[in-house]
C-alpha cells in the first residue's frame, strides 16, 4: 500500500511550490529575463515541483512492484504503461523530466526565455499531475 504520509508530504510541498510559481507567472518576459530573483525563483521551484512528482512516481512504482525505472523520464513511462498517468501526457511529462536534468546539470546554458515559456505553459501540467496523485491518498 502506498505510504500516505510520504505522498501527503510531497503533495503539500508540491502545492507550496506551485503557488510560488503562480506568483512568478505574473511577471512579463522582460522582467523575468532581467531580474535574477524572478528567474532564479522560477528555476528553483520548477525543479522542486518536478522532483516532487518524480519522488511520488518512484514511490508508486516501488509500492506496486512495477519495473525499476532507468531514468527520470522512465518513471512517467512506467506510470503511463500501468494506467497511473494518462498516456496522452507522457511526452509532456518526459519533457519535464528532461527539463529537470537541464536545470540541475546544464544550468550554465539555460535560455531564460525558454524557461519563461515552460513556466507559463507547463505549470498547469504539474498541477494536473498533483491532482491526479492526490487521488492516491
Amino acid at each position: 500500500m502506498v505510504n500516505k504520509a510520504i505522498l501527503a508530504e510531497r503533495l503539500d510541498r508540491l502545492r507550496e511550490y506551485l503557488g510560488i510559481l503562480e506568483t512568478v507567472q505574473r511577471h512579463d518576459m522582460k522582467s523575468f529575463v532581467q531580474d535574477p530573483f524572478i528567474h532564479g525563483a522560477a528555476e528553483r521551484y520548477l525543479h522542486l515541483a518536478i522532483e516532487c512528482l518524480l519522488d511520488i512516481g518512484n514511490h508508486v512504482i516501488s509500492d506496486r512492484g512495477y519495473p525499476k525505472p532507468e531514468s527520470y523520464a522512465d518513471i512517467f513511462r512506467i506510470l503511463a504503461d500501468n494506467g497511473v498517468v494518462p498516456k496522452d501526457q507522457l511526452d509532456e511529462l518526459a519533457g519535464m523530466a528532461a527539463f529537470r536534468n537541464v536545470l540541475v546539470h546544464d544550468y550554465l546554458r539555460l535560455d531564460r526565455e525558454k524557461v519563461y515559456h515552460i513556466l507559463i505553459e507547463k505549470v498547469q501540467l504539474l498541477q494536473k499531475m498533483g491532482q491526479l496523485f492526490s487521488g492516491l491518498l
